[in-house]
């Protein structure tokens, strides 16, 4: 009867995966990766064939041309729903039974699949795997299912698990028999799969020892490790499948940091700072205060909002409406777009004290025009520093002279390395709210410039920022206010408004363009026009999407006096964190604007406590931590929610601090401290 039974191998292939793309049309040998798993299970006796189910993306028609060059057959069907392809694939070759094997597999064995098939046969189950628990090597995994089982599984399965992964319907509905095929001892920790770039190199390093021999058995390839455990080196640190749990935004943050220096661009969204191994890490659409990440979850961000961009909320209508116009209308031309005028006679007209206008696309740009420009004029080069003014040469210079010179300025440990070491001395921080220590600096460093945020986490005392105002005017120092966090917060345009003291330049971002990239540098005419006098220009500074986005942002914002709802939202915040601690006798530190709030739980614990707090909101579709950049989309309900959220988190912390085990808590590695309070 068995003979009867038309056995069929579906190998599940794309060219999508999100660790390692491409994968199986790497390489190895002088085949590819499909191909040699094809020809090795061509060597099964029991097959009667084996066919590739792939998706119907587009980046998979090559791989279904290639499949059938090599004279096998194809069967395309769903990218994400992976049940349904494989249920497909099986009704297309008329499988009464079928071996399920993935692409990941290059070492899958011939005689191993037939002992299991005959195993199956033998044993009249429904189900029969090598996997339950696992004994052999991660990489030799076999499934082997009736079509029957598969037919009811593709019918009743609910979940997203069990339609992204085929067989869990089967494995864990208690209809079907089930049976476990074990080696006589556990060698499940060794891998030999194929999911990023460090196992690539361990199956190319054993398809090279073996050379033309592409028919080595799964004993041999054991017998090798044991001789040379170095070809085995570079993937032994990752553990058993470790990818079936683990989302999309967390694999291509695997992928990332294998081909970006860091994982990304800017180093207050990578993961570690907040939740190093469960962190979604990715977005795929956002609005309001809501953030799709890459597996559809719909997020509430409780936290940083794009690092302060957004005070009206993702995807603003009016501002995108205004973007999308420019953009049919064209970003980029010849000649100068007009909105760079009308955006510098709006931010003038908003700053009695300002001439003129620069435009760049980031703060840190911004921050080093701004000193270009005061240096030009001035014809010095110290500068006074307060705050944290971004990552260019002549700020991170402070660290040159002493690594710990930036310390008290938000990052700590900061390397000067690239650093020109001829920058030596020329930048000198002091604190905030220490009039006496600019004053020593202004003395002995022939200062030319003051650079300072206006406020971060605590306001000026003592008429601070007056004082500095006099001790420029009477040295002949260029005083520069750094706004490109703090600007429009608390006012319209600048921080420095509430406390009437007024710059020589001024520079604005983050918030200015509501997402998109504007920064602006404001300035009295006879110090702006130093820069007539260096060279300060760029390509892309004359773009025209974030003059456009920038002045519809200006106007939305004075049309809903948008500062006044984030900056009471913000009180609301932090006195909701007050009344937690208070009810759950917690010690909390507050810092920040009211916008931009934040809090520490003062404990020895506190780094853990922030993890916890991470790791229980995002459970609750939350992106939240110890801080909230307040926008206009928090509404009250969202914060009530937010709140009843938080108040079991603040209860368990709370007995922590009574003795209960934080770590037996928490789920992930602990975050990094990054970016942290200035006194």
């Amino acid at each position: 009867m068995a003979k009867l039974k038309r056995i069929v191998c579906i190998v599940q292939a794309r060219m999508g995966s999100t660790r390692l793309p491409g994968k199986v049309m790497l390489s190895i040998g002088k085949t590819t990766v499909i191909d040699a798993i094809l020809l090795r299970l061509s060597q099964s006796k029991f097959l009667n064939e084996t066919i590739v189910a792939t998706s119907l993306k587009k980046d998979n028609d090559y791989l279904e041309k290639y499949i059938i060059d090599q004279g096998y057959r194809v069967s395309r069907g769903s990218e994400d729903n992976v049940l349904e392809r494989f249920y497909e694939a099986a009704e297309f070759s008329k499988a009464d039974i079928i071996v399920r094997i993935t692409a990941d597999c290059p070492f899958v064995d011939a005689k191993l699949l037939d002992a299991m098939i005959e195993d199956f046969l033998n044993a009249g189950v429904d189900y029969e795997s090598n996997t339950m628990p696992p004994t052999y090597p991660d990489g030799l995994d076999i499934e082997i299912f009736s079509f029957n089982a598969l037919q009811i599984a593709f019918k009743n399965a609910k979940k997203d698990y069990e339609k992204e992964h085929v067989t869990p319907f089967i494995r864990n509905s208690e209809q079907f028999s089930l049976k476990n095929f074990s080696f006589k001892r556990d060698l499940s920790k060794l891998r030999w799969t194929l999911d990023e770039r460090a196992d690539f190199e361990v199956i190319n390093n054993v398809y090279s020892h073996f050379s033309d021999d592409i028919f080595f058995s799964w004993e041999q390839v054991y017998k090798l490790f044991q001789l040379k455990p170095e070809y085995f080196a570079p993937n032994k640190n990752i553990n058993r499948n470790e990818g079936a749990a683990m989302k999309k935004g967390q694999k291509l943050w695997k992928r990332a940091k294998e081909i970006i220096p860091g994982g990304n661009m800017l180093l207050s969204k990578r993961p570690e700072m907040f939740l190093p191994d469960y962190w979604p890490s990715y977005f795929s659409k956002a609005k309001g205060c809501y953030v799709w990440d890459l597996d559809n979850n719909k997020l509430v961000d409780m936290s940083i909002m794009g690092i302060g961009t957004n005070i009206l909320g993702y995807g603003n209508d009016e501002v995108d409406r205004a973007v999308l116009s420019t953009i049919t209308k064209g970003n980029m031309s010849t000649l100068n777009c007009p909105e760079e005028v009308y955006l510098a006679e709006k931010l003038i007209s908003m700053h009695a004290w300002a001439d003129m206008a620069r435009f760049a696309r980031s703060g840190g740009e911004a921050n080093s025009i701004a000193i270009r420009i005061a240096r030009a004029y001035t014809g010095k080069d110290n500068v006074a520093i307060c705050g944290y003014h971004g990552w260019h040469d002549w700020y991170l210079s402070a660290n040159l002279s002493s690594r710990k010179e930036l310390d008290g300025h938000l990052l700590p440990g900061l390397e000067p390395n690239g650093v020109p070491r001829a920058l030596h001395s020329t930048v000198h921080p002091f604190s905030y709210n220490d009039i006496d220590q600019l004053e020593e600096l202004i003395l002995n460093k022939d200062i030319g410039i003051i650079k300072m945020e206006v406020s971060r986490n605590t306001g000026p005392k003592d008429n601070f920022l007056n004082k500095v105002r006099k001790l420029a005017t009477e040295n002949n120092i260029v005083l520069i206010f750094d706004e490109c966090t703090s600007g429009f917060r608390e006012t319209f345009g600048g921080l420095h408004l509430k406390y009437e003291v007024e710059p020589d330049i001024a520079m604005f971002g983050k918030a200015l363009g509501n997402g998109y990239a504007i920064t602006a540098i404001l300035g009295r005419r006879e110090i702006m026009q130093a820069a007539q006098s260096t060279f300060i220009s760029s390509t892309f500074w004359t773009e025209r999407i974030g003059p456009t986005a920038a002045l519809k942002t200006l106007e939305v914002m004075e049309e809903t006096k948008s500062w006044e709802y984030i900056t009471n939202q913000g009180k609301k915040i932090r006195n909701g964190w007050k009344n937690l601690a208070k009810e759950y006798h917690l010690d909390l530190d507050y810092w920040g604007l009211d916008a931009l709030t934040g809090f520490t739980i003062l404990s020895e614990n506190s780094l853990k406590y922030k993890t916890y707090i991470t790791q229980e909101m995002l459970k609750n579709k939350f992106l939240a931590s110890n801080s909230v950049y307040v926008s206009t989309a928090h509404t009250s309900e969202i914060v009530e929610n937010y709140f009843e959220l938080l108040a079991l988190i603040f209860k368990e912390i709370s007995e922590c601090e009574d003795g209960k085990d934080i770590d037996k808590l928490l789920e992930s590695p602990v975050c990094h401290s990054g970016f942290r309070r200035l006194n």
